[in-house]
């Protein structure tokens, strides 16, 4: 009888478990620490991207000081894929010094979003804490 039970208790780890379903992307319009830039995130092709809506005149003239002519309507997250539930990684745009580094961006709550840039192999690395707007 033993053997009978030991059988099928062995067995149970091979039923698959459900997949868990992908996170939703951080809806709404995002302000950076100093409310100095707004980001709206949405779906891009086969990933999330983050786009500037809204910036102020401060942000404007050190994006422009980098090379950026257009700060609004320039993508700053681009490409993040989900690698856990509420964790995406990709690449983000800095436009004050006019480069692409890998990121991460991390949901903490429904108001608050964390993002991570690093300009070489986890070196170099910046945090900052985003609070939803709308």
């Amino acid at each position: 009888m033993l053997f009978k039970y030991s059988a099928a208790i062995l067995a149970l780890p091979l039923v698959a478990a459900p997949v868990a379903a992908r996170t939703p992307p951080p809806a709404g319009i995002w302000a950076n620490p100093h409310n100095t830039v707004h980001v709206t995130f949405k779906r891009c092709r086969d990933a999330i991207c983050g786009t500037v809506v809204w910036a102020s005149r401060t942000a404007i003239e050190d994006a422009q000081r980098g090379g950026v002519d257009q700060l609004v309507g320039e993508e700053l997250f681009r490409d993040f894929v989900e690698d856990e539930p509420g964790r995406w990684s990709g690449e983000v745009f800095i436009p004050d010094v006019g480069q692409t580094v890998s990121g991460t961006i991390t949901q903490i709550d429904a108001r608050t979003l964390v993002g991570e840039g690093c300009m070489f192999a986890g070196f170099g690395c910046k945090t900052q804490s985003w609070k939803r707007i709308k």
